[in-house]
């Protein structure tokens, strides 16, 4: 019999649709590497986003398909991810220490994008990536309050500032350096300038991703974001509900017209489980996150249930990702993370990132 070939293991493995990717592995290059010794194989696959609780499903899923190739008896199947960076809007420069930064906005208030926010950060960090979490929402911050943390940033220079850490998500708000009760009577310049140097004075470290969590609608801050800063992707929140979908729909419109891939839409709030009966109720409508995405050629990530235990646990500063991380509706944002990560994955590289800046003097 004649050995088996790489070709022949890549034709077989491109017959498995990735769930998350929504293609094969081959045609996205996620298979890096196969070699055949005999009767086995081994293949590497190097996802391009992070999976860390999917990486031994895959496995178990690959290997039967390549041990099905006549000629193979034991299929070996490496699973791993490497997460690159992505390309922004053109002429926006890139950021040191940030590969990736995905805005998570919404059309209104009252939909839950921070809470959404704040759990979509910490999944994609119980996935294996290191994810920072800038609250840009400067007149009603929250996340100090949702990671449970308190206290002012060090400045090791009198310049920049060093990140908040909790729940290993490296944060930044402008909650930390006022008072809580505080209001934020500022103009707009004032707002974007507080913006800007929320984000580019503080000393993020080797960040895969940072998650920025905006104000609702699309104001100065929303602009300011789309124009100055490179900005690799957008989730738009809404609820199921004709209103918070009329608005959801011009803030997805405002980033396509700004260049900013729209990466997909969570739609909060999609259902209420009674917690004594077990009765299941639509409060808010039926499907429109999903038919909104149809509308827009958008891709839906998920729906997520409207659940008092996900309001109590924020609430209390550990949201439920990390206060019940074996719960189901952790494992629905993971889904959603790796979801949003991996169309993320799809779009192309920036280079330029990798490039040193040359520099010429004249002595």
């Amino acid at each position: 019999m004649a050995a088996v070939t790489q070709a022949q293991i890549e034709e077989k493995l491109a017959t498995y649709v990735d769930p998350y990717l929504e293609r094969d592995l081959v045609s996205t290059k996620c298979v890096k590497d196969i070699s055949v010794d005999g009767d086995t194989a081994t293949v590497s696959v190097v996802l391009g986003f992070p999976a860390g609780g999917y990486h031994q499903e895959l496995a178990a899923k690959l290997k039967p398909l390549v041990e099905s190739i006549d000629g193979i008896n034991t299929a070996n199947i490496d699973v791993s991810t490497k997460v690159s960076a992505h390309s922004a809007q053109k002429g926006v420069k890139h950021i040191d220490g940030i590969k990736n930064i995905v805005a998570v906005a919404s059309g209104k208030g009252g939909v839950g994008k921070s809470t959404t926010a704040v759990n979509l950060a910490l999944a994609l960090s119980a996935e294996g990536a290191n994810v920072g979490l800038l609250d840009a929402d400067i007149y009603g911050p929250s996340q100090p309050r949702m990671l449970g943390v308190s206290g002012k940033p060090e400045s090791l220079d009198g310049k920049s500032l060093e990140p908040m850490n909790s729940y290993h998500l490296q944060a930044m708000s402008i909650g930390f350096l006022i008072d809580e009760e505080t209001p934020m009577i500022w103009r707009g310049p004032m707002v974007t300038q507080a913006l800007q140097q929320l984000l580019n004075d503080t000393n993020w470290k080797d960040l895969d991703y940072l998650v920025v969590d905006l104000p609702p609608g699309t104001g100065d801050i929303q602009l300011t974001l789309a124009q100055q800063v490179p900005v690799s992707g957008a989730v738009i929140v809404t609820t199921p509900q004709d209103i918070a979908l009329l608005d959801a729909r011009k803030g997805l419109k405002m980033f396509e017209k700004v260049e900013v891939p729209v990466l997909g839409v969570i739609e909060n709030m999609s259902i209420h489980i009674c917690s004594e009966c077990g009765h299941e109720e639509h409060i808010f409508g039926q499907g429109g996150g999903e038919r909104m995405s149809e509308q827009n050629n958008a891709d839906f990530l998920g729906a997520l249930p409207l659940d008092m235990r996900i309001r109590e646990e924020t609430d209390a500063g550990k949201p439920t990702v990390v206060a019940d991380p074996e719960a189901r509706i952790s494992q629905i944002y993971r889904e959603i993370a790796r979801r949003t990560a991996a169309k993320l994955s799809l779009k192309t590289k920036d280079y330029a990132a990798r490039f040193p800046q040359i520099v010429i003097q004249n002595d």
